[in-house]
């Protein structure tokens, strides 16, 4: 057992004396120690239950034959840190969650772990540190949040978002506004659409670290409690038999992923999380391309799901449905997934077999799809040389093909004030630049202007597009991750007030109507915009981060 080293021998006493002051008996030194990462806090909606999962998960350990040993890891709430600062604050306790896993677990002789996450950064944060130490691994979520409910109508986060846009454009009442406030959040979980934690956690199912129902079993239903008994015990099995994420992170697994993602229509910041957890296990998707790999993942793959944001239902309606593995056992249907790829459980096989789907009206079935390509693309073109990515499964038809005049905002602030004061108008293609990895630093989430103007009812005749990145929540005509980002000089830092923007997201292309020799003219007088953060972590991380179209991964 990898923990003897803390455990075993003479020259070890001092260690066992440090264990036995923790309560250690010998009969536990004897046994396999399995680590269990718990991002419980008192902050996060999605987190604060998760101190009952994983005593759940505790409990199957011992079962098992195993010990268990707990200890935390940090998350950020990204509803509550949207809008202003704290946004920056996101992204980047990513890399935190995974270096500190990795000091916590080198330093403590672990033989196995269980990742107990739930919301946006934590869950690939984890996978991350899962792939980076490679030692036998199982994940099990806290699970999504129960959709609100006001007059009968289903609410989520995003409707709180929209709703401040409503008030702003006098579609709505402050009173009203409070009400929604009482009923759109209704308890623990993460929130309740097809936001970035619930598509995290629906992946990982596919990635095959985690047992069936971990992307959609709600936090409140005991079928959660006995998921995560449940994976106790699997974590002592992998463990006997060895197990290790190596060899589960394949890229076939990755392929399954992909193509869970475009059937579910997750959240873009997929497109971030799966390159670096890739990366960590020691390869690049696509021979390092991801964005030409998404959109060949998702000419071929059906969107079959329309979870909020994109449409009305909630996860706890997929999960209803039959879950992850009834689209797992949709996609099967057309090989468009690979069911021999290696599982904690077995193969992903074991969770498409006797999957059923109970619900078409919620997950389409294969033969009738609600199109015949998936959620996400990527685009370029002479504004994104290196790609940018929209939820193309969230964009109103008549915004699929789109031309607009720039109006150009070099915060996320200064474009939001905008849109609340009226200043934009049907036509228009909101640019907000200098948000990217290294430019914001720690590329902001844009759902608060994008949820404005879906508030104000344009969203169907507003684009926006952002070098920074847009939370799950978010739809419309939102195209995020353009690369290379405005501080790097990339081409969105050379766009002026009134430039005419082509968007075409069938052709997959996005440009701006200058010619080569004008945008060679413009990038010849451009200067960089001074850092909006020198000290601290974050001007660490504006040091060390590369382009999104990477993953946004270190150097």
């Amino acid at each position: 057992m990898r923990s003897d080293m803390v455990k075993k021998g003479m020259a070890r006493a001092p260690h066992r004396s440090l264990f036995k002051a923790l309560g250690f008996i010998e009969e536990e030194l004897d046994r396999p120690l399995i680590g269990i990462v718990v991002a419980e806090s008192e902050i996060v909606p999605g987190h604060i239950h998760l101190g009952n999962i994983a005593k759940a998960a505790a409990d199957g350990v011992r079962l098992a034959g195993g010990v268990p040993v707990r200890f935390p890891a940090i998350g950020v709430c990204d509803g509550i840190a949207m809008g202003h600062e704290g946004m920056r604050y996101s992204l980047v306790t990513r890399e935190l969650i995974a270096d500190s896993i990795e000091c916590m677990v080198m330093a403590h002789g672990f033989d196995a772990l269980i990742f107990i996450p739930n919301c946006d950064k934590i869950v690939p944060g984890m996978l991350m540190a899962a792939a980076r130490l490679n030692l036998p691994s199982v994940f099990v979520s806290g699970g999504p949040m129960l959709a609100g409910r006001k007059n009968g109508k289903p609410l989520t986060l995003t409707s709180m978002f929209e709703a401040v846009g409503a008030v702003g454009a006098g579609k709505m009442s402050e009173a009203e506004l409070a009400e929604m406030e009482e009923a759109a959040c209704p308890g623990c979980g993460s929130c309740s659409g097809m936001f970035t934690a619930n598509s995290m956690n629906c992946v990982t199912e596919a990635l095959g670290l985690a047992l069936p129902g971990n992307g959609t079993i709600p936090a409140v239903m005991a079928e959660r409690i006995r998921l995560a008994k449940k994976t106790g015990i699997i974590a002592l099995d992998v463990f006997n038999k060895d197990i290790r994420p190596h060899a589960i992170l394949t890229e076939k697994a990755f392929m399954n992923a992909l193509a869970l993602d475009m059937a579910l229509g997750c959240s873009t910041n997929t497109a971030l999380h799966l390159p670096a957890i890739a990366h960590e296990a020691g390869f690049s998707l696509e021979a390092g391309s991801f964005p030409e790999l998404l959109n060949k993942v998702s000419a071929i793959t059906p969107n079959l799901c329309k979870l909020a944001p994109a449409g009305n239902d909630a996860i706890e309606d997929l999960h209803a449905a039959g879950g992850v593995s009834a689209v797992l056992a949709e996609l099967a249907k057309k090989q468009l997934i690979d069911t021999s790829a290696l599982t904690v459980y077995g193969s992903l096989a074991d969770a498409v077999k006797g999957a059923i789907n109970r619900n078409p009206a919620i997950l389409r079935p294969i033969e009738t799809p609600y199109s015949p390509t998936g959620g996400l693309a990527a685009l370029r073109g002479n504004l994104a040389p290196d790609a940018c990515v929209v939820k193309q499964s969230a964009v109103a038809p008549a915004m699929l093909r789109f031309e607009g005049a720039a109006r150009v905002f070099d915060s996320e602030e200064a474009a939001f004030d905008a849109i609340m004061a009226g200043k934009i108008k049907a036509g228009d293609v909101v640019v907000i630049r200098y948000e990217g990895p290294k430019g914001g630093p720690g590329m902001k989430e844009m759902l608060a202007p994008t949820a404005a103007l879906a508030g104000m009812g344009l969203d169907d005749k507003v684009a926006l597009i952002t070098d920074g990145r847009f939370s799950g929540a978010t739809k419309g005509a939102a195209i995020g991750h353009v690369s290379p980002e405005a501080a790097e000089g990339g081409p969105i830092a050379l766009l002026e007030e009134g430039d005419c923007i082509a968007i075409d997201i069938p052709a997959r292309s996005i440009n701006v109507k200058l010619s080569d020799a004008e945008l060679a003219r413009r990038r010849a007088e451009w200067k960089p915009l001074p850092p909006k953060v020198s000290h601290g972590y974050l001007a660490r991380y504006a040091k060390q981060v590369t382009s999104a179209s990477t993953g946004a991964v270190f150097q």
